[in-house]
């Protein structure tokens, strides 16, 4: 009897301490359960803000499991920064909605997209953008390398420097082909129904803004005008007081390869020929009741009597179809040349980060009388196809043009 009563303690006490052990195991293994099946999300450690707080019926989980799958699999994964592959990600998102406009500008980006607007960039100096898929030449510039090297409005640029376009986002294009001064980029282009490699060198780019050019035999004053910048409307202003100066009845305004730019820029042009409160452009948002409508604000200094061509090309695109589908409609000048580009959707820049900004459409635009400017942009009256006499420099398309006013 006296010793039956330690073994029974004893083993009682195993049988305890084995339970003890027993659950800890148990509830071990269910922390290590869990921890193993949490969410994707919260395996990734080298990432901050990974929660969103904005609501969605998107799955982020299969993002995050990608994700883990790439670091953890690929060999080379550790030399991309988390950063870089969040910005990656972003622009694949953004590809998704096949909008060429909207793009999303990273810091070293994001520095060139701000010092281009700015007025001074280096590159070749061409408007670029994509139509029916193709990376394509809006305008060249005027006097720039890219207009010497022969680019055309049109041009479909298939290979930079032997890689393929094809996929190729514009502003991943915009970054092959701009470079440091003075260097060489070789774009392979569809011109004019062949294939040819031009080799650019690369040059600090002044944007051109202005010129004007009197006719005194035809009584006619030209105002060239490049680009919508930000100093674009005072330097039209200055180039207008020229015009009212001379006495001439005829004003040409010539926005051959002018890409646009800036729609206030546009809009204030247009005040100085369309009467105060006059419709200028309609933009047109997310849902048709999101409709805003740009108005003159005037002074008109344009005089009631003169008479007015607008000379387009199919490098005319933006603001500068905007400014032209006003005049025309307004019945205050006449549309000549060729058909314009078509680009009729409106860009808000927003900064994202300190460092970083979001390029995004948000509306598309319609001229007063309701044409879409992006189906295939505008009809000229007179239609005037171009014609350069390369030997002698005559340009027949501007001379065609003025003798209109002979008409």
């Amino acid at each position: 009897m006296h010793n039956t009563t330690p073994q029974t303690h004893i083993t009682t006490g195993f049988r305890i301490a084995a339970g003890l052990v027993l659950m800890v195991g148990i509830f071990f293994g269910g922390v290590y359960i869990g921890y193993a099946n949490r969410p994707a999300s919260d395996k990734i450690v080298a990432v901050v803000n990974k929660d969103s707080p904005i609501t969605s019926k998107a799955d982020f989980e299969t993002f995050w499991k990608a994700w883990q799958i790439v670091e953890s699999k690929l060999p080379d994964a550790d030399k991309t920064a988390a950063q870089d592959r969040i910005y990656g990600a972003i622009k694949g998102m953004l590809g998704s909605f096949g909008d060429p406009y909207t793009t999303f500008f990273p810091p070293s980006e994001n520095t060139a997209f701000e010092t281009e607007i700015s007025g001074t960039f280096s590159g070749i100096g061409a408007e670029i953008g994509e139509k029916d898929g193709v990376l394509t030449v809006i305008a060249p510039l005027k006097d720039t390398p890219a207009e010497k090297a022969g680019m055309e409005s049109g041009d479909k640029i298939i290979a930079i420097d032997g890689t393929s376009t094809i996929d190729m986002t514009v502003d991943k294009a915009i970054s092959l082909i701009r470079g440091k001064s003075g260097t060489t980029v070789t774009l392979t282009i569809i011109h004019a129904g062949g294939q040819k490699d031009l080799k650019i060198v690369r040059q600090q780019i002044d944007l051109p803004t202005v010129k004007t050019e009197k006719r005194e035999n035809d009584r006619v004053f030209i105002i060239h005008l490049y680009n919508f910048s930000a100093k674009s409307a005072s330097y039209f202003y200055d180039a207008m007081q020229e015009y009212l100066a001379s006495g001439y009845p005829n004003l040409i305004i010539d926005l051959r390869g002018n890409p646009g730019g800036y729609l206030d820029a546009a809009v204030k042009i247009g005040g100085w020929f369309i009467p105060e409160g006059k419709t200028i452009v309609k933009e047109v948002g997310k849902t048709s009741t999101d409709v805003s409508v740009h108005t003159s604000a005037g002074p008109v200094l344009f005089p009631r009597n003169a008479r007015l061509i607008v000379l387009v090309d199919k490098g005319s695109a933006s603001a500068s179809e905007i400014l032209a589908g006003a005049l025309a409609d307004h019945r205050i000048g006449v549309i000549a040349g060729e058909q314009t580009y078509g680009k009729g959707s409106v860009q808000e820049l927003i900064k994202v980060t300190q460092d970083t900004s979001l390029k995004v459409t948000i509306a598309n635009w319609y001229t007063p009388n309701g044409t879409s400017i992006s189906k295939s942009g505008l009809t000229p009256s007179v239609k005037i196809s171009p014609d350069k006499d390369e030997k002698s420099g005559v340009d027949s398309q501007l001379e065609a043009a003025v003798a209109l006013f002979k008409k």
